[in-house]
């Protein structure tokens, strides 16, 4: 059974850092492109942050040079990342961990798999 397991939400004050982690099993997850996408309340969902299998990274412009991904990939389990830092209200949403054997991308319509979400609330 596939599984992305999303933790490390919660409640913040602006400035502060939070890391979320997202455990992905059931499968071999080191071919796929790995990342995050947010749902801010009352707004579309946005691609945050994702990493390919080789590396390459991609930031929303509202995020760049305060959030971080990372990925570890194992023979069993694979784990994905986000260091957020300098974190704001306006990124106050719904996390959600996702995985896809193509590539995420900030339009995409389908993704192979997602997690359960994690809320992040910052306070002003």
């Amino acid at each position: 059974q596939v599984q992305l397991v999303e933790s490390g939400g919660g409640l913040v004050q602006a400035g502060e850092s939070l890391r979320l982690s997202c455990a992905a099993s059931g499968r071999t997850f080191g071919t796929y492109t790995m990342g995050w996408f947010r749902v801010p309340p009352g707004k579309e969902r946005e691609l945050v942050a994702s990493i390919s299998s080789g590396g390459n990274t991609y930031y929303a412009d509202s995020v760049k040079g305060r959030f971080t991904i990372y990925r570890f990939n194992a023979k069993n389990s694979n784990t994905v990342s986000l260091q957020m830092d300098s974190l704001n209200p306006e990124d106050t949403a719904g996390y959600f961990c996702a995985a896809d054997a193509q590539s995420l991308t900030p339009g995409a319509t389908s993704v192979d798999y997602w997690g359960q979400g994690t809320q992040v609330t910052v306070s002003s």
